[in-house]
């Protein structure tokens, strides 16, 4: 079992910036950020497998950069020139400990946090 918690929300102007955080208990395979309102599809925003490479939905890409930190066990999301349509709550999850995955399939994500929102006003 791995648990994964959040943290780094807020709120913050339209252009602004904020910079999200997740560790887990133990090392992990693959991490990623997604979000989801109330009534809304879960969108996955971005992935990083193992080996660090990264990759972002195309509503995101260009504006935030996911890194992970192995030694800590955390995974960062780093927010810029963020819109109003970011607004939402974004959740950590990560793969198990080992074995194949693909990092850019939502289903190689079994372990999540409780979320932490992000509020952007316009």
């Amino acid at each position: 079992q791995v648990q994964v918690m959040e943290s780094g929300g807020g709120s913050v102007q339209a252009g602004g910036s904020l910079n999200l955080s997740c560790v887990a208990s133990k090392y992990v395979t693959c991490m990623g950020w997604f979000r989801q309102g109330l009534g809304k599809r879960r969108e996955g925003v971005a992935t990083v497998d193992r080996d660090g490479r990264p990759s972002y939905s195309d509503s995101v890409k260009g504006r935030f950069t996911i890194s992970r930190d192995n030694a800590m066990r955390t995974v960062y999301l780093q927010m810029n020139s963020l819109k109003s349509e970011d607004t939402d709550m974004y959740y950590c999850a990560s793969g198990p400990p080992f074995g194949s995955y693909n990092a850019n399939e939502s289903t190689a994500y079994i372990y999540w946090g409780q979320g932490t929102r992000v509020t952007v006003s316009s």
